[in-house]
């Protein structure tokens, strides 16, 4: 029912739309014959094509042009109770040309937004794609936060012998269960925070933060993943031979969490026996932070899409990850106003640097 009362207003919109593009060419017609010749009104012929090209399509406008055409040029005959003049003739003919290209550029014109429209309706269709895959992405991950801290907690109860003794050989399985399921858990939480972060903007909670003491502390929890790996860290403060300190103002947790992924990624991408060198050096206006590592360096083309989301690459150095630590090392960076960077370096290895906006008042620090 619905359906039929919709096809009858169309219907009756058409019938309407009809007979006004008639009475519009009935009028400007009985202007056109009921004039002397030399009074060309052909031109107003032009807003008709305009709304047939508007209301019908292409096939209409082609048919409205044609009728206004006709209807211009047989006006120099008809009635015929004037002398026709070349200089009438050439006004109809100026007049006609006019309408022809009226004609054209209108279904130009439709062609044109209807191209718009369909992009837009695609563009549309993407967005909405998108945001659906982002928020089963979150909602997933969410989830399956739970199942991992409560394997997590069921290893550390085995570890702790609440179930009975165990072995050597199981204390060493299990600690590598739970290795895997902390890795696995710290994915799923950056996962979140990447999404969160595009979603709802990353908040910062500011304070004067000393970027090298924040260095310090990262790489004293990273020593034995260090260790492990055979790479030698060490800190560079510039021209100078001691620690100095490098105020901002920032997240201490958040910028904690760069340093922790830069570090992590030059270790793992350093080989055995190599060396990862922290270098920090002030400047005016901003305080720099590098990571340089002795792995097998980055591919050129690949330089601008490091920090991309879930851009992997494929190279010869070390380790693979996620996709996701460098990218949101940039979230965090940017939103602190900084500016994070990579580049190779001669003869071998990866940098990779951020700067930050100086403190313009440091902290009195006490000694």
């Amino acid at each position: 029912m619905a359906y039929l009362k919709a096809k009858l207003l169309s219907k009756n919109s058409r019938s309407t739309k009809t007979l006004v593009i008639f009475t519009v060419f009935i009028v400007l017609g009985v202007l056109e014959y009921c004039t002397p010749n030399d009074y060309v009104f052909g031109y107003l012929y032009s807003g008709a094509i305009l709304l047939v090209n508007s209301w019908f399509g292409e096939m209409a406008t082609l048919q409205a042009t044609f009728a206004a055409v006709c209807l211009t040029m047989l006006n120099a005959w008809i009635p015929g109770s004037a002398v026709i003049r070349a200089s009438t003739v050439a006004s109809r003919v100026i007049a006609a040309m006019a309408l022809i290209v009226t004609g054209f550029l209108s279904q130009r014109l439709r062609r044109s937004q209807e191209a718009i429209a369909l992009t837009k309706t695609k563009l549309e269709a993407q967005e909405t794609l998108v945001r659906l895959r982002e928020d089963f992405a979150s909602t997933l991950t969410h989830d399956m936060k739970t199942p991992l801290l409560g394997a997590i907690e069921t290893i550390k109860a085995f570890q702790q012998e609440k179930f009975g003794t165990i072995s050597p050989v199981q204390e060493k399985v299990l600690a590598t269960m739970e290795r895997s399921h902390q890795t696995s858990l710290q994915l799923l939480e950056t996962l979140l925070d990447v999404y969160r972060n595009d979603t709802e903007g990353l908040k910062l909670d500011l304070a004067p933060v000393d970027l090298a003491v924040l260095a310090g502390e990262v790489a004293g929890s990273l020593i034995d993943l260090a260790a492990n790996r055979r790479v030698y860290l060490s800190f560079n403060y510039g021209d100078s031979d001691f620690r100095r300190s490098l105020w901002v103002n920032g997240d201490a947790l958040q910028l904690q969490r760069v340093f922790t992924n830069l570090l992590v990624n030059g270790i793992n991408h350093s080989r055995r026996g190599g060396h990862v060198e922290v270098v920090l050096e002030a400047q005016t206006s901003y305080q720099v932070v590098k990571i340089l590592d002795t792995g097998a360096g980055i591919k050129p083309e690949q330089l601008p899409h490091l920090f991309e989301r879930f851009y992997q690459g494929h190279s010869d150095r070390q380790a693979k990850g996620s996709g996701l630590g460098l990218y949101l090392s940039r979230q965090i960076i940017e939103a602190h106003g900084g500016i994070i960077w990579s580049e190779n370096r001669v003869p071998n290895g990866a940098i990779f640097g951020f700067k930050l906006p100086v403190l313009p008042f440091a902290p009195y620090v006490s000694l």
